[in-house]
């Protein structure tokens, strides 16, 4: 008996040992710039995927498994508003911070009908690039323009503010309170066809809006996301 606990401990041992020398890999997969850059620890491209800004001191964690990296163009100047594109890449696809990269939360696509079909989000083939810049995200694919708001919540709807009033079609007349003005900015991705008969075209933020993705110049961060397939598995 005591003859097999030894040989289990000594199992035990050498497995745990295996595991640390195993550890998974990690490396960078996407640079914003300098200061600013994307982990992936995993194998296979798949994993928990860290943000790091080392001028601010900032070291978060987007993904703690699963994530994939994006394949399509990635062009992402933006600081303040950092969105982090999956591989299935449509506006539910998307990791989102605020606060330079603090703190993340998912982001969603509007409940209209953005698609020519009447889809609220688009099939993955059709995706094309996804481009933030001034706090404001752009995914261009074949058939449509999805956005976020400007980045920045209409006064009018935020504490103490008056409300926005609008007229419904029968004339009955109904504030859009404070507190209850529903999407917030930078979570929420839209087309201009999905903003059509919502509420939400009565605020600043959703008012505007381009036609085409901003032209961005002299960016110095990656156009793609970047990752070793074979990383971890030695020869």
């Amino acid at each position: 008996m005591n003859g097999l606990i030894k040989s289990s401990a000594i199992l035990l041992m050498l497995t745990v040992t295996g595991c640390q020398a195993k550890q998974a890999p990690t490396q960078v997969v996407y640079r914003f710039d300098d200061h600013r850059y994307l982990e992936l620890t995993g194998y296979d491209c798949e994993g928990a995927l860290w943000y790091t800004d080392s001028q601010r001191g900032i070291h978060s964690q987007v993904a703690f498994q699963f994530y994939r990296i994006f394949t399509e163009t990635y062009i992402h100047p933006s600081e303040k508003y950092i969105a982090i594109p999956w591989w299935h890449s449509g506006p539910g696809g998307l990791s989102a911070s605020k606060d330079y990269g603090k703190t993340w939360q998912p982001v969603g696509a509007s409940p209209g009908p953005n698609e020519p079909n009447g889809d609220n989000a688009p099939p993955q083939e059709d995706v094309i690039s996804f481009t933030v810049v001034n706090d404001q995200g752009f995914l261009l694919t074949k058939k449509s323009l999805y956005m976020s708001s400007k980045p920045f919540e209409d006064p009018r709807v935020q504490p103490g503010g008056p409300g926005i009033p609008h007229t419904l079609q029968d004339g009955q007349v109904q504030v859009i309170k404070p507190g209850s003005d529903g999407w917030k900015w930078g979570m929420v991705y839209s087309t201009k066809r999905g903003l059509v008969d919502t509420v939400q075209i009565l605020k600043t933020n959703w008012q505007g809006l381009p036609d085409k993705v901003p032209e961005v110049n002299n960016y110095k961060g990656w156009d793609h996301m970047r990752c070793d397939m074979n990383a971890g598995k030695g020869k």
